[in-house]
């Protein structure tokens, strides 16, 4: 779920429906899934906490009020999700008086607690919040929350934060304060303040918080006065003064070379807030050892940062929220002990600081572009993922050949230096692919005009022993010999970029230790280990006050320590290799990185050879598993059709790799959690392309979740079943278990999950009785919500205001529909009577609300939910694929939503209208449309959404796909695998499908005719339906005679087989089996023979599209 709401996709999310499951980043559905059911309303107007004002400060210019001294604990109450207990208590206070105390107990890691109180706060122009909070807690997520009178949240949150257990002073200011979700508008309100605690796991916990006031401060403007330069030496001709001035020429400050400690301050001429220096050395004369000191009165001063072991050149600071009117360098040691020169300090406005990605991004924009990742230029980066078939631990690599080890880890970036010049990224056009065309087996390469250079990934091993393996592979394209220098720099930035930020942060990550010995790179205090397979020529580290390692990189040179430590987590070390290559020689290096501990009992290969032949055997090893595992299908298409069949396999590899053990994950970083909306599409793809037991194990692992009262949980991550209410969850498993059934006919598996199916029902009866009372039976404002499921966010387009989403209502029927024929399949005869009278009546209530909103709104289309009317193309689609509704679906509202879709569609591909983004569960709408006989639509829409793969060679979505490939925006995981599972089911859709209403299977509905007319036909083999295994090959035999050959063991269904023409030419004969058949049309043939040979002769003219 996302945040804030972008204005100009207001018009493209009314045109297109909701943007697609968690859809934009802007979007207004940020904090529901992670932390409340429900955003909770303001309190009445009434029993209203009046606050206090204090006394102004010393200098009149700041005005206090006291929201709270918590003396009396009257108005505060607490909320919980299940699985969580809140208390509140009175006890000593950081000042000896009375402070609140937050007691609490999550019970199943998956909790939200908050307490709240409401008040009635106009908030000035600038203000902060402070108070004294002390705790003893385990790590935490802690939150701040306010909430204007029209329900709109903002928040302050500050992630897996543990609490000191002494009182500490938090101030919390106006911008730290950022919009969580709600209608939207401006804060100048507040009628609740809420602390919010997000425990990470099981666990008890106590926070204390004290003395909370509201200081009205003075307006944020830019400061523009001119501070004054105090220094304790000068040396003649090398005054202070300039050296604030980046355009004024001097020599700089020289201090005085006789003393090594020395100082230089700045007064502000008031309090000013600041975020960090920017500072530029004398190149002989500089701070080795220093301090940055503040100070509020000139008399007292505080340390803010130390540097120890300064390389001069240019130093960035990094000083988060500092606020002071005086400022001071307190100069320790010099470079050679003759005094200490500056030519510049840059004080930097807080915004330097915001954050450590903010103030990385400000030393990347101020240097070499590709010295630093490309998102902190501010351009969007793209990646893929790595891993083993089922591990919880996936690695990423990125489009420029970054390596991230591990979920939020650090990252080993190449760089190469030749000719007297690094060579980066930037220098070139890196290049993606995968070996084979789709095994999940990623290469980054570099191609330049001496050399080529490629960096290949892989991951092997079983779950929960696997490694991330690397092969950096260089060689010499130039009749010359050539020297090249290959660094590899394990630095602390993850390819995850910034923007990143929905259950976890990307870009920094922070690295406080390294060391090296034996040819392995201890990371972390020894917690993740990289292990140099090739040995190198040299290694280096740094702290980050020691000098940027780019700063050695430039010069060919490396650090000259091997072990280091850095308070602030910005450590960096790199390996050297360095050759002289012959014309067309090349070189190899591995390394391996294990996903689980350090792997320290391995014993590396003892010479360089050794490791070269044991890697390029694993990853020919690796490259053949993979190969097998994904062969369960064949297609075997013309070159037209080569990228759709490798897209599938790609992201079948890529399910494999999200998932965590028996756990169906959308995503690696962002969405490593396991949904059941997400699981059971991604079910019904994986079973159509004839994996089975994987679902098997997701649908045992998932079920067992189910609440004792029916209730299927929306979410399931290692903190166990999440709390949000989503309507959708119920019918979702009850179809997932059908579907595998209807592809395995495994009748013990469905007696096992009975239990579950009986009380999802049970559980939908419950939530239907509540739009069963009198009130929407009578009133005409409500008989429209009349035995629908309540509202919910599960159609996450709602999540600001969760509504009555056909969504919810679409997914209820098909699980009532699946546990009926469950019933009957078990012989539970009673249960099938009731649940196919539910099905009977729900179907009934649920279509009479469709046609009483399309007449409220004075629409001819499917609305998305009840209260809006709303066009919602992209959630329509799944009362055709999954809900099998079609034939039963008012049909002119149906063939509107799509006909409005598909204009809508051809404005935004043609450029006739503008547009941002689109995510690409809009994949859905190629299947709807294939079912709906309009392939020729289905088929442009493909090849768009095509198009919105990056890189292309990788095969593979992010959730959000920007118009600007470099848009710096959320973009979800890559590869998200929900998004691939639509793919796949709609792409099956091309070469079968079943068709619920009259128990037809259709062969062939979107087979392009350019395919079908290539020499080298088409050929599936293997394919799984609910009717059995399907073979087929379609060729051309001459200009009008196509042949058909079906094989396989598929049972006729009721409704035949019908067997579409994929030539816009009508057909005039068709013979089966060598007998001419009747039951033909001008585009397909009904069939009742299998196996069969079939031949299509066609006359000349051509079908109207």
């Amino acid at each position: 779920m996302r945040a804030q709401k972008n204005q100009n996709l207001i018009h493209q999310r009314a045109e297109f429906g909701a943007l697609g499951r968690r859809a934009l980043s802007f979007l207004n559905v940020t904090v529901i899934l992670l932390v409340l059911p429900f955003t909770i309303l303001a309190a009445p107007a009434d029993n209203v906490a009046m606050p206090t004002t204090s006394a102004p400060d010393q200098t009149g210019a700041r005005k206090t009020i006291l929201v709270d001294d918590f003396t009396n604990l009257s108005g505060w109450t607490v909320s919980t999700s299940n699985g969580a207990r809140l208390e509140v208590a009175q006890d000593t206070g950081h000042n000896g008086g009375r402070a609140m105390r937050l007691d609490f107990e999550s019970l199943d890691g998956a909790s939200w607690l908050i307490a709240r109180k409401t008040f009635h706060l106009h908030l000035p122009d600038n203000y902060a919040f402070h108070t004294f909070i002390r705790g003893e807690t385990p790590a935490i997520d802690f939150e701040f929350k306010l909430v204007d009178p029209h329900q709109n949240v903002w928040w302050y949150k500050q992630r897996g934060r543990v609490l000191s257990s002494d009182w500490q002073s938090v101030t919390i200011k106006k911008r730290h304060l950022s919009f969580a979700w709600g209608p939207g508008g401006l804060l100048e309100e507040a009628v609740v303040i809420e602390f919010g605690i997000v425990p990470g796991a099981r666990g008890k916990g106590s926070i204390w918080i004290d003395e909370l006031t509201l200081e009205e401060r003075e307006p944020a403007n830019i400061y523009s006065q001119q501070p004054v330069i105090n220094v304790s030496t000068s040396a003649e001709g090398y005054p202070p003064e300039g050296i604030l001035n980046p355009t004024h020429t001097t020599n700089g400050w020289h201090s005085g070379a006789l003393a090594e400690d020395q100082w230089l301050s700045l007064d502000f001429l008031r309090s000013r807030e600041y975020g960090g220096l920017i500072i530029d050395w004398h190149p002989d004369d500089y701070a080795v050892d220093y301090q940055v000191q503040a100070s509020d009165d000139g008399n007292a001063w505080r340390t803010l940062y130390t540097v120890r072991g300064g390389n001069g050149r240019r130093d960035y600071l990094y000083l988060p929220d500092a606020e002071s009117r005086y400022l001071r360098l307190n100069l320790q040691r010099s470079s050679r002990g003759r005094g200490y020169g500056i030519s510049g300090i840059q004080v930097q406005s807080y915004e330097f600081s915001t954050s450590p990605n903010q103030f990385f991004q400000a030393i990347a924009r101020d240097t070499r572009k590709g010295l630093y990742p490309r998102y902190f230029q501010g351009e969007q980066s793209y990646w893929t993922v790595v891993g083993a078939n089922g591990d919880d631990q996936e690695a990423l690599i990125g489009q420029d050949g970054a390596l991230e080890v591990n979920k939020g880890g650090f990252s080993i970036e190449p760089f190469l230096f030749a000719n007297g010049r690094l060579i980066t990224w930037a220098d070139l056009e890196p290049a993606q692919d995968l070996a084979d065309g789709y095994l999940p087996i990623p290469t980054v390469r570099w191609e330049h005009e001496h050399f080529w250079f490629a960096v290949t990934a892989f991951a092997n091993g079983k779950p929960d022993k696997s490694a991330l393996h690397a092969r950096y592979r260089i060689e010499n394209l130039s009749d010359e010999t050539r020297h090249i220098t290959l660094f590899l720099a394990i630095r602390p930035f993850q390819v995850n970029p910034p923007w990143q930020s929905l259950n976890m942060t990307g870009g920094v990550s922070p690295i406080r230790r390294l060391s090296y010995a034996d040819r392995a790179i201890w990371v972390n205090e020894r917690a993740k280990a990289v292990f140099a397979l090739t040995t190198p020529d040299q290694f280096g580290a740094a702290t980050f006050d020691q000098g940027a390692l780019t700063d050695f990189l430039v010069e060919g040179k490396l650090p000259d320590r091997t072990d280091v430590e850095d308070t602030q987590g910005y450590a960096s070390g790199v390996l050297a290799y360095r050759w002289d290559l012959a014309p067309g020689e090349a070189r190899e290096v591995f390394l391996r990185v294990p996903f689980h501990g350090t792997d320290s009992d391995n014993p590396l290969p003892p010479t360089d050879a050794d490791a070269a032949t044991q890697e390029n055997q694993l990853l020919e090893q690796t490259r053949h598993e993979w190969s097998a595992r994904l062969d369960r299908v064949g297609l075997e298409l013309p070159p037209a059709g080569r990228k759709i069949a490798d897209t599938i396999k790609s992201n079948l590899a890529y399910i494999l790799i999200n998932r965590a053990g028996p756990a169906l994950q959308p995503g690696s970083r962002t969405y490593a959690r396991s949904w059941i909306r997400d699981g059971a599409l991604t079910s019904a793809a994986l079973l159509g392309m004839g994996y089975t037991d994987e679902v098997r194990q997701f649908l045992l692992w998932y079920a067992p979740h189910q609440l004792p009262d029916g209730k299927v949980p929306c979410c399931v991550d290692a903190r166990g079943a999440d709390p949000v209410p989503e309507h959708d969850s119920h019918g979702q498993l009850i179809y997932a278990i059908m579907e595998y059934y209807r592809y395995t006919r495994d009748v013990g598996f469905l007696r096992e999950m009975w239990p579950h199916v009986v009380k999802a029902v049970d559980y939908i009866e419950f939530l239907r009785q509540q739009r069963l009372t009198e009130q929407y039976r009578t009133d005409p404002t409500a008989i429209a919500y009349w035995g629908l499921m309540p509202e919910s966010i599960s159609h996450e387009g709602y999540a600001s205001h969760p509504r009555h989403s056909y969504w919810d209502d679409f997914f209820t029927l098909r699980g009532l529909k699946d546990a009926a024929t469950i019933a009957v399949i078990l012989g539970e005869d009673k249960q099938a009577a009731r649940f196919a009278t539910l099905r009977d009546v729900f179907r009934k209530d649920l279509y009479a609300s469709i046609r009483a909103t399309i007449e409220k709104h004075h629409i001819d289309f499917i609305p998305g939910a009840v209260e809006l009317g709303d066009f919602d193309a992209t959630s329509t689609t799944v009362a055709v694929d999954p809900g099998g509704e079609l034939g039963r679906l008012p049909q002119p509202a149906l063939n509107r939503t799509f006909e409005r879709y598909f204009d809508l569609f051809k404005h935004r591909r043609d450029g006739q209208e503008q547009w941002e983004a689109y995510t690409p569960y809009e994949l859905r709408v190629v299947g709807t449309l294939i079912r709906l006989g309009q392939r020729d639509r289905a088929l442009e829409a493909l090849s768009f959404f095509l198009e919105g793969q990056r890189p292309a060679a990788w095969n593979h979505w992010a959730e959000v796909v920007w118009r600007d490939p470099k848009t710096p925006r959320f973009i979800g995981d890559m590869p998200h695998t929900w998004v691939g599972s639509d793919f796949i089911r709609s792409v099956r859709s091309l070469f079968v499908y079943e068709r619920e209403a009259d128990q037809a299977l259709v062969i062939g509905a979107g087979i392009p005719a350019d395919w079908a007319t290539s020499p080298e036909g088409i050929t599936v083999k293997r394919l799984p339906t609910w009717h059995g295994t399907l073979n087929y090959r379609m060729q051309m035999s001459g200009p009008d005679t196509l042949r058909v050959q079906l094989t396989g063991d598929v049972v006729v269904p009721p409704g035949r087989i019908i067997l579409h023409s994929p030539l816009p030419r009508p057909l005039q004969s068709v013979k089966v089996n060598n007998q001419p058949l009747q039951t033909f049309v001008t585009a397909a043939a009904t069939l009742d023979q299998f196996p069969a040979e079939i031949e299509f002769q066609y006359g000349s003219e051509v079908l109207a599209k």
